[in-house]
């Protein structure tokens, strides 16, 4: 419940009269949790009715709209009442299943009820939080964390939280740690309510659904009351060490990267004989595309023992029937597109260039679930061995965006990431669709990705700069995807030692 006081003072020449004058204005909000299912092929519908006491007798004060079908309610109707300083204001909130449009309650299904006194709303109750200190290096206490602040109760259940074991310790499993209690306040200047002194080794003993008490002490109180046990109990549920591996951490254990390279050869590319086409390559042996291969392909290889990388083509017609693909091998090889190295992809695609004809459309999705078919295979083994990677180098819009947005929704549950670097002056909009650093991709079924596995670059922005900063704004995301992945299925570096 919130309440927000109102009202004003009388006018002046006016006395006020008693109780008569209301002080006052309090607005109360009523939301609900976990309650009774009455209805049989759907849930509650709840609504809540306030009842006051007058003279010992309850009678109905208001009452709130009907929430549909929901068994944790938050109403938007509002209760407001008159405070009086000066009366004990007993209360009553009683929640009802509204089984008929009748207004008599009685033919209404009863959910359960709550009593209490206004004055208690208002200031019987704490907005507790947690605060957790280490000792510094000056012999003072060093603020670690802080839990949320919970509203309204006295007994607060807060949410799980994470902490680095350096930052709650530096590491030292017994070093003292500081628990304070403190009641917030808007202004700042919350109350003190009590404290204690425990250990990471301590709290680890909460585990395995035996919880951990700790006595909550506030000194001035226990140094002025003799009767005096504690300011309350804080009781942890659960407390555990997980060890957080780094990206290197999986590459030393064993972790290969598979590199795959997807060469977009649609017809919007020009004729590569001509020196305006992006497939054009240069009296100096390159173009946008090779630039791509290079920049990437250089960091990336050296993350695979053997160094034999895939690479395909899409959007082109291939001899001798000129039928479009768009996931073949650009070596012509289809049992075994593996190309040696970075040098290998680039002289398969230098030679591929007279021999195929540019077309179209630009589907992304044939290129995307080929690879995703070797990572789904990858886990079942149930190791971190393998994460692979699918570059796609391109100049245009996606034409095939409804069967991409699935087939990357779906990689996403994969050991695997999607590298799209953007080559040309097209509008790259689709591009930063798919990447999801501004917001969770969606495919056209409306399914979520688990994860943002897509990191878009433009070439042009790069054009200008080293060979080095295109590697590194492409390849910024990569471990973390890859530690991510492996994290969220629970696989440690296969060479590790258990935590």
């Amino acid at each position: 419940m919130a309440y927000m006081p109102g009202g004003g003072a009388p006018a002046p020449g006016v006395a006020p009269v008693g109780s008569q004058y209301c002080v006052c204005k309090v607005e109360l909000s009523v939301s609900g949790q976990n309650l009774l299912d009455r209805d049989v092929t759907s849930k509650s519908d709840p609504f809540c009715v306030l009842f006051t006491e007058n003279d010992g007798r309850w009678s109905e004060y208001d009452r709130t709209e009907t929430a549909v079908n929901n068994l944790n309610p938050a109403f938007s109707k509002k209760f407001v009442l008159d405070y009086h300083f000066e009366e004990v204001q007993k209360l009553k909130f009683a929640l009802f299943d509204q089984d008929k449009s009748s207004t008599q309650l009685e033919e209404h299904d009863f959910l359960g009820q709550f009593s209490c006194s206004l004055g208690t709303d208002l200031f019987g109750k704490s907005d507790p939080f947690l605060e957790f200190y280490k000792p510094g290096g000056d012999g003072k206490w060093m603020l670690v964390h802080r839990t949320e602040v919970i509203k309204y109760t006295l007994d607060p259940v807060w949410k799980p939280f994470t902490v680095p074991l350096v930052s709650l310790c530096d590491g030292d499993m017994e070093k003292p740690i500081q628990v304070m209690c403190y009641d917030y306040d808007n202004d700042g200047g919350h109350d003190f309510i009590g404290e204690f002194q425990t250990s990471v080794s301590q709290m680890c003993e909460a585990r395995d659904g035996i919880p951990r008490e700790f006595e909550c002490i506030n000194p001035k109180k226990q140094k002025k009351k003799k009767n005096y046990k504690n300011s309350g109990i804080i009781i942890l549920r659960s407390c555990k060490i997980n060890r957080d591996y780094s990206f290197l951490d999986y590459i030393l254990g064993g972790c290969q990267l598979m590199f795959t390279v997807g060469i977009d050869f649609t017809a919007s590319n020009g004729n590569p004989l001509d020196p305006s086409s992006l497939h054009y390559i240069n009296p100096m042996g390159t173009n946008e595309y090779l630039s791509a291969i290079w920049a990437v392909g250089q960091i990336i290889q050296d993350y695979d023992s053997d160094k034999m990388f895939p690479a395909l083509g899409f959007g082109a017609q291939l001899p001798p029937d000129w039928k479009v693909s768009h996931e073949f091998a650009i070596n012509f090889n289809p049992t075994n597109p593996f190309c040696s190295g970075v040098d290998g992809i680039a002289q398969a695609y230098s030679a591929c260039l007279p021999h195929i004809r540019f077309y179209g459309p630009t589907n992304f999705s044939p290129i995307v679930n080929h690879v995703a078919r070797f990572a789904a295979q990858a886990t079942q083994q149930q190791t971190a061995m393998q994460y692979f990677i699918l570059l796609i180098i391109t100049d245009g819009v996606i034409s095939d965006m409804e069967e991409t947005r699935h087939a990357v929704v779906q990689a996403s549950k994969l050991p695997m990431s999607i590298i799209i670097v953007g080559v040309g002056n097209a509008d790259f909009a689709a591009m930063e669709f798919l990447d999801g650093d501004s917001r969770t991709l969606r495919s056209h079924t409306g399914e979520e990705a688990a994860r943002d596995i897509v990191q878009f670059v433009p070439f042009r922005e790069f054009r200008n700069a080293a060979k080095e900063t295109l590697a590194k704004a492409v390849l910024a995301e990569l471990p973390q995807q890859v530690v991510q992945y492996f994290k969220h299925k629970n696989l440690p570096p296969t060479n590790s030692e258990p935590a």
